[in-house]
């Protein structure tokens, strides 16, 4: 066969389609820890609380679980990168420049607000220890600091912190409940003072029968822990 046919006639080789990475699953430069947390804070949005595993949250990002492992060492890696991602959004800054009970005022409701949101990680959050999370810690720094200058013994910070997120915690939960959670309904004859109280909030101006009881039970603590100040 002459060169030149042989050349018109010889095979070629075929080109190479580049591979295409599968939609929506992230590729291993992409993931990290901030990645980690706004999926586990979705997937316990959407599955609660019990739902939140290291191998469903590997599935909610469509990575190995291996993958996950190269970023937190355990669960609890994971709740710590929560815990510090939603305190980090709690406002602290009052206690800068603003008398304690407006500092203390200005926390409770930006504190309030935040968890509002997330409910479900109440429960863990509460009792979730504070080691190695850094942005939790500055959130406590702040609310001691404010404390002390503003004349509480030592001895009764840390009380007093917890008996203010424990009403906290608690009234985030009230947000979420239903505008109808005290209705008596065909019990109401049988209980005509409880009523005659639910029906009373219908006369406020407020908007929420929720913010009503954080105001008062937030000013009630404020006046009760005032008294434990060396000086004001």
């Amino acid at each position: 066969m002459p060169a030149s046919a042989a050349d018109h006639h010889s095979p070629t080789v075929p080109r190479r389609t580049p591979s295409r990475r599968r939609v929506g699953r992230p590729p291993s430069a992409v993931l990290d820890q901030g990645v980690i947390t706004v999926a586990a804070l979705d997937l316990i949005s959407r599955k609660g609380y019990e739902g939140l595993t290291m191998a469903a949250l590997a599935r909610f990002l469509d990575v190995a679980p291996s993958a996950l492992y190269n970023h937190v060492n355990s669960k609890m890696d994971v709740l710590l990168l929560l815990e510090d991602h939603l305190t980090a959004r709690v406002d602290v800054s009052a206690f800068a420049d603003r008398p304690w009970d407006e500092a203390v005022y200005a926390w409770a409701a930006s504190y309030r607000d935040v968890f509002a949101q997330h409910t479900p990680l109440i429960p863990v959050i509460a009792v979730l220890p504070v080691t190695n999370a850094p942005q939790t810690l500055a959130m406590y720094e702040a609310v001691a600091s404010g404390f002390r200058h503003a004349g509480f013994p030592d001895e009764k910070i840390i009380p007093s912190i917890v008996a203010l997120e424990s009403f906290i915690f608690g009234s985030a939960y009230d947000v979420t409940a239903p505008a109808d959670i005290f209705d008596p309904g065909s019990m109401a004859p049988a209980t005509p003072n409880f009523t005659s109280a639910v029906h009373s909030l219908k006369n406020e101006e407020h908007s929420r029968p929720a913010d009503i009881a954080f105001t008062l039970g937030l000013d009630a603590l404020i006046a009760g822990l005032s008294k434990l100040r060396r000086f004001s």
